[in-house]
């Protein structure tokens, strides 16, 4: 019995030395680690082409040739559009991927959708010089908003690229006298619906006519 006092002051004594030390509140937050910072977007440069990767060739489907484009149905427009004319009509006509035709000698593009003709413009096109190129395309890419930084930020409003090399169908200003350096003008207008109406990838037929 009298040694019991003794036996549970060592025991206590071995329970201290080997117990972890408490850890200080300040310790605690310090092991504690920081939420990462948050990120938020990058700086971006201001528009320039020489920033924006030139468009890659678009692999999709559809007519070579102007006989293998599939016609259901053509807008009844009498006779030939002078310079500045153009008529568009897609009432009732289902979205989808938009065909594009380009008559040089005829100075006419026509657009189709599932084959109903929705759209029918005048056009210029390329100088002697600098010619507009024949056979079928894609649309690479879409800007609304584009300048030539090539001709003097000359602006190409509703551009549908067709080429790396800069050839598009975009707005223009129309007369009899104008000519491009290779790409098919159209009037304002008629450029807009079609900009909205194509896609990335539809296809573009340029033929002499």
């Amino acid at each position: 019995m009298g040694r019991k006092p003794f036996f549970y002051a060592a025991l206590f004594a071995m329970l201290l030395q080997t117990a972890p030390a408490p850890v200080p509140a300040e310790a605690q937050q310090a092991r504690t680690p920081s939420p990462a910072p948050a990120v938020g977007p990058s700086a971006t440069p201001e528009r320039d082409e020489a920033l924006i990767p030139a468009p890659q060739p678009v692999a999709v489907a559809g007519p070579t040739t102007v006989a293998d484009v599939h016609v259901v149905r053509e807008l009844p427009v009498p006779g030939w559009l002078e310079t500045g004319r153009f008529v568009w009509n897609d009432d009732g006509v289902p979205a989808g991927p938009t065909v594009i035709v380009v008559n040089i000698r005829g100075r006419m593009l026509s657009a189709y959708r599932g084959g109903i003709e929705v759209g029918r413009s005048s056009l210029i096109y390329g100088a002697d010089d600098k010619p507009t190129p024949i056979g079928a395309f894609n649309v690479l890419m879409k800007d609304a908003h584009h300048v030539s930084r090539t001709y003097g930020n000359a602006p190409m409003p509703y551009t549908l690229r067709l080429t790396n090399d800069g050839v598009s169908i975009h707005g223009s200003a129309m007369a009899d006298d104008l000519a491009t350096h290779g790409c098919i003008g159209l009037p304002m207008p008629f450029a807009a619906k079609l900009f909205a109406s194509a896609h990335i990838g539809d296809r573009v037929l340029i033929w002499q006519g």
